[in-house]
């Protein structure tokens, strides 16, 4: 009964969290180019549906803080859109940059996305790795009952995420994180053959603001970009 009340308790924090960083994104939106400096590994965020990149603001900041380029991906703007259509965005992004060796961060349906983009057979051997945060990658059985197409896509019996599930050869380049107790993602997001990371954290968005977290993140970051310097240069 107790836990049930934290969850609770956790699911509403978290709701406040994301109204409030959406309403700060719309109001004082950053440049998007404000953090693409640095010397380390670049990094292309990812955000999740109805995101903007601003809500994860606080890891972008926190990337930058480490010495790492942070890259965003306009075209995508609340990611309403298909899977398949939000990683065509995505990957046209990394070809304009130039972006070689490059680590994507994502939060939820982000993950989804970075998980095409590492099977593309054009801009996947650019990509080092995807660190993935709260990702459904078996879909959320909360999304079938949402009046929205856009979120229907992302129940686990959608053929897109299904398709998706079977492709398992990216699953050594990807590190799952995400928090004990994710209201949007009962199933939880660990992915086999991944790195899992569970978090003593809870909610869905709240993390996104949350040292952990970025610590975890950066840590996957450097492993990953480690890894990526054992492959051939294209």
């Amino acid at each position: 009964m107790r836990r049930r009340l934290q969850q609770g308790v956790a699911w509403a924090r978290d709701y406040a969290w994301i109204t409030a960083a959406q309403l700060a994104a719309t109001v004082r939106p950053p440049r998007p180019d404000s953090l693409a400096t640095g010397e380390r590994v670049p990094v292309l965020l990812l955000p999740g549906i109805y995101e903007t990149w601003p809500v994860m603001g606080g890891l972008a900041r926190a990337l930058h803080a480490a010495g790492h380029p942070v890259h965003t991906v306009p075209a995508l703007g609340l990611n309403r859109r298909g899977l398949e259509e939000s990683a065509r965005s995505a990957a046209e992004r990394l070809t304009e940059l130039d972006l070689r060796d490059v680590v994507l961060v994502a939060h939820s349906k982000g993950g989804l996305i970075g998980k095409l983009l590492l099977a593309d057979p054009v801009v996947g051997p650019r990509v080092a790795g995807l660190v993935a945060v709260s990702t459904p990658f078996a879909g959320s059985v909360y999304a079938r009952w949402f009046p929205v197409r856009s979120v229907r896509a992302l129940a686990p019996h959608d053929p897109h995420v299904v398709a998706l599930a079977r492709e398992v050869a990216s699953h050594a380049r990807i590190w799952s994180l995400y928090a004990r107790f994710d209201p949007h993602v009962p199933g939880g997001s660990e992915l086999p053959g991944a790195v899992n990371v569970l978090l003593p954290l809870d909610g869905h968005f709240r993390l996104l603001d949350d040292p952990r977290l970025h610590a975890a993140v950066l840590d996957a970051v450097a492993h990953l970009a480690s890894d990526g310097r054992e492959r051939p240069a294209l």
